[in-house]
């Protein structure tokens, strides 16, 4: 138990860039988003949302359509998430409708 407090959490942010991005079809990702990759094991925090479109600063990034965020636990809890079979039937069903997807894994401080 002690060992496991000592781990750092792990941030998994994912943003997708869709190959059709109407609202409809961002609706759906953000809801297949919910359906298969909220409630895993030892996930501290979950959300999935669309662009802020009217937040256009030259520094904000707005080259995608959803973004995913989850912290988990500790990277062991991130590992098992990546190979749990509702990550998997999600990347299946929803792969073919995007266009780019990019992955920010960091350590964040409990």
């Amino acid at each position: 138990m002690a060992e496991d407090a000592q781990q750092p959490m792990l941030v998994h942010d994912v943003y997708f860039t869709l190959k059709d991005g109407t609202h409809e079809n961002t609706k759906k990702l953000i809801d297949a988003c919910y359906k298969y990759l909220k409630s895993h094991c030892d996930e501290v925090f979950f959300a999935a949302g669309p662009l802020v479109e009217e937040l256009d600063r030259p520094v904000n990034i707005r080259d995608f359509h959803v973004a995913l965020h989850v912290v988990f636990k500790n990277k062991l809890a991130h590992d098992s998430y990546q190979v749990d079979p509702r990550h998997l039937q999600f990347i299946a069903e929803n792969k073919p409708t995007w266009e780019k997807v990019r992955v920010f894994d960091s350590y964040a401080k409990h």
